[in-house]
């Protein structure tokens, strides 16, 4: 049966399969395969192993990239890595908005004295609105200047920072986004790291370049800048050390090891592709020949739980022998606080830092990003228009041709794409029922590595009364959010579904209704942020799956290869978006009940509607403000025929911006290409469901299936 769950701002279904119906679907005709086929004889619930068989892949592909990335780096002949090295890593962390030139830095009145230093507020301007706020604390005679990023937990009781001032730094103590709640119960770091993410920017990013806009505040005049960071602190100060020349010294605190388990880390910690390229090491590296000390202190206890709404994770701690283990591996040697502090530091008796005088700082920094990240996205579809400014639309041939090298963009660098070949498919298939119209049978295909690889999984009706020779078109109905196959195909979940993949199949067109990863809850969001520590996602593991349904599809003696389409519902319109653009025995998708300004249903803020306030934690995908909107992922698909099915009363999105996004697709197929006969949207009286009107109609035209 179904369990529908609604919201303000999205609809999503949860499938729960009673055991009887695995048991019937496991047991029964465990004979009588499709011809040509081997017998499926596997018992237990197949999405389950599919979703394991996918961890298992992904687990091996992070294996093999931390293996090809070490081997990469140790080649070098020096330690330090090249400078396009620091421009890869600015750009997965997100530095990319121009900071404020001739910002002053502006202090408040002395707010602490002792016969060492005294401390003030400050505040500065850093990019786009974003300011720096926290302590300044400065001794009679500084001899240098240093930038202490406490972790955001301990931000009022570190000893460190005064402990430098006593030493002769002059200390900047900037504030972090800390890990509060203010929306629902997920942090707000995460709750940042989402609008940004999927504009391009990260949370790591915007607080390094706080780290250089307080450099660049100096103007020149100090020598010795360094940086210190403890935690999350940590973090920011070694990547702002790796990608600003000019910080001389890092003191790095509770945050050094091995981060192979990136993925297992909370949200915000989310790098796309991080570790194709960098572990700590190489970032080390970068920072070489500067000073580099590295302090393994534990690093905060930190866990976000299940159930909160935000991704669960944990930052790690990494013990001594492991911290030292990542340095070797970095080719450097262990310093020590003599090089950082000098050999005669003296010790000092702290005091808690007066962070009431800082007034609602944390609430300014909060909102100051927020506010950057919804004029990021308000200024979203004008760099997408620049950035699709080399598509040739004054004929098809030369749309063909200017499309490609954006589906190749989209392949390798949005969705992700792996090396491995497609193996032979092997398929294995059971017939598990029969009635008047149809035979229905389970189908697994080997996709990756072999029968213990990962494979797809679906079901395949076959109307009955093919005649022999002839070719039938197919549809490929693809379910939704914690769907199954068998959601498509029965009257128990006729509300969603409409049971459109037999009803398909009883007007004469062969269907199959994949099984998708997006089933589980964590277990297949997981896959997610494994996926994406090495530059993929949830669709670089579909994509190929859908190559192999639609190459066996197209095999069968009865089937049509030009003739094949897809369908999908809710996650499956997500899929319908992402996955014919790339596999091109698609000859038209539709997509039904998702279809929207999707950019902004991801980033906005001031949206009920949008993604940053549901537990739908793996939705937000890398850089799409700035490269493919929905209007631009049909782009891909065109000139095939593409349609929208659209309820009047979806909590997915409101009609206007539903129409917004539709109107450049129909710019793009009627008044540029000449093709409006092959774009169209259904709106019709009704929620978040298949309605199998004119979608229907659709597929008869462009399938070349009319009505009998």
């Amino acid at each position: 049966m179904f369990r529908s769950s609604h919201n303000q701002n999205t609809t999503y279904l949860t499938l729960l399969i009673p055991i009887g119906f695995i048991l019937i679907s496991t047991l029964t005709c465990q004979a009588n395969p499709l011809k040509d086929t081997a017998s499926l004889n596997w018992e237990g619930d197949i999405a389950s192993k599919l979703v394991d068989a996918a961890d298992a892949f992904l687990l091996k592909k992070i294996d093999h990239a931390v293996l090809k990335r070490n081997a990469k780096t140790e080649l070098r002949n020096s330690i330090a890595l090249p400078e396009e090295y620091c421009e890869k890593l600015k750009h997965i962390i997100g530095v990319r908005d121009e900071r404020m030139k001739g910002s002053e830095i502006l202090t408040g009145r002395i707010i602490h004295k002792s016969p060492e230093y005294s401390i003030r507020n400050f505040r500065l301007q850093a990019f786009g609105g974003v300011s720096v706020e926290g302590l300044l604390i400065e001794p009679d005679n500084a001899e240098f200047t240093t930038i202490y990023i406490p972790d955001p937990e301990s931000f009022a009781n570190t000893t460190r920072a005064q402990t430098l001032a006593a030493n002769g730094h002059r200390v900047f103590v900037p504030v972090l986004i800390d890990r509060k709640t203010k929306h629902r119960k997920i942090s707000n770091r995460e709750f940042l790291y989402r609008s940004a993410f999927e504009l391009g920017r990260h949370l790591i990013g915007y607080e390094v370049q706080k780290v250089s806009a307080i450099i660049d505040a100096l103007n020149n005049t100090d020598q010795g800048i360094g940086v210190a960071g403890d935690g999350e602190g940590g973090l920011i100060a070694f990547y702002a050390a790796a990608v600003d020349k000019r910080i001389e010294r890092a003191w790095i605190i509770g945050h050094f090891g091995k981060r192979e388990r990136v993925w297992d880390e909370p949200a915000y910690r989310n790098v796309f592709g991080l570790l194709n390229e960098f572990g700590d090491a190489e970032i080390a590296r970068l920072i070489h020949p500067r000073v580099l000390v590295i302090d393994p202190s534990p690093s905060p206890k930190i866990i976000v739980p299940r159930g909160t709404g935000g991704k669960p994770g944990k930052i790690p701690s990494f013990s001594p022998d492991q911290v030292l283990s990542e340095i070797k591996r970095a080719g450097l040697k262990p310093g020590d606080m003599s090089t950082y502090m000098g050999k005669q530091a003296k010790k000092h008796e702290s005091v808690a830092l007066p962070v009431k005088e800082l007034g609602n700082v944390q609430d300014r920094a909060f909102n100051e990003i927020d506010r950057h990240n919804q004029q990021l996205l308000d200024q979203s579809a004008e760099t997408r228009r620049r950035y699709f400014s080399k598509l040739d639309t004054s004929s098809i041939e030369k749309f063909q041709t200017s499309i490609k090298p954006y589906r190749k963009k989209f392949a390798s660098e949005v969705i992700g794409q792996f090396d491995d070949e497609i193996a032979p498919a092997n398929p294995r298939t059971r017939l598990i029922s029969k009635t008047e119209k149809v035979l229905t049978y389970e189908v697994v295909l080997n996709v990756f590595g072999g029968d213990k690889g990962l494979f797809a999984y679906g079901i395949l009706v076959i109307p009955k009364g093919i005649k022999k020779g002839e070719k039938r078109p197919v549809v490929v109905c693809q379910h939704g959010l914690e769907g199954r196959p068998q959601s498509t195909i029965g009257e128990k979940d006729h509300h969603y579904y409409k049971a459109f993949t037999t009803e398909l199949a009883k007007l004469g067109f062969v269907t199959f209704a994949p099984q998708n990863i997006y089933i589980f809850q964590d277990r297949f969001r997981a896959l997610q942020f494994k996926a994406n520590a090495i530059g993929k996602t949830l669709f670089s593991l579909m994509v190929p799956q859908h190559q192999q349904i639609t190459d066996w599809l197209g095999s069968l003696e009865f089937v049509d290869k030009e003739r094949i389409g897809f369908y999908g519902l809710s996650y499956g319109g997500k899929s319908a978006m992402r996955i014919p653009p790339l596999v091109s025995n698609y000859c038209l998708s539709i997509c039904s009940a998702d279809f929207n300004e999707w950019v902004w249903k991801n980033a906005s803020t001031r949206s009920r509607y949008s993604y940053v306030w549901t537990g739908e934690y793996e939705i937000f995908e890398w850089d799409l403000g700035s490269t493919f909107n929905y209007a631009e992922m049909a782009a891909l698909i065109a000139p095939r025929p593409f349609m929208v099915e659209r309820g009047h009363f979806d909590g997915v999105a409101p009609d206007e911006t539903v129409a917004y996004e539709f109107a450049k697709v129909r710019n793009l197929y009627s008044a540029k290409l000449g093709i409006g006969n092959k774009t169209k949207i259904e709106w019709f009286v009704g929620p978040h469901t298949i309605n199998g009107k004119e979608t229907f109609k659709f597929l008869r035209q462009h399938l070349n299936w009319p009505e009998k």
